[in-house]
């Protein structure tokens, strides 16, 4: 067998074979990101399969979020959304930032008229 035809062989196996999770494990975080800024997510580290099942897991969420929301009263506390699953290769996404005392003045202040 030439080294072509092998390359070949192990190119059209299925993105779920042992081979393929072995060279995306292999691949670094670095090319990782790049190819999910290329739209590659067959490239990633999860086959279509389970990506198709993190979508389903994350409406699931969202769906049972909602419904303890519609049957939580009006003064009850209601849960936060929940976070979606982590796809490999997508980057986290980013956490808000606390406003200090001195933004939180400034606002204060630029509400109730500070700004005329």
């Amino acid at each position: 067998m030439t080294a072509r035809r092998l390359r070949v062989l192990i190119a059209r196996l299925p993105p779920e074979s042992a081979t393929m999770t072995a060279i995306r494990n292999a691949t670094p975080a670095d090319e990782l990101a790049e190819q999910a800024d290329r739209g590659e997510p067959e490239k990633g580290r999860w086959s279509q399969v389970e990506q198709l099942l993190a979508v389903v897991a994350d409406r699931v969420a969202r769906v049972e979020h909602v419904l303890v929301c519609v049957n939580t009263g009006s003064k009850g506390r209601r849960p936060k959304p929940p976070d979606p699953i982590r796809r490999p290769g997508a980057k986290a996404p980013k956490a808000a930032r606390e406003m200090s005392t001195g933004q939180a003045a400034f606002l204060f202040q630029m509400i109730n008229g500070g700004a005329v």
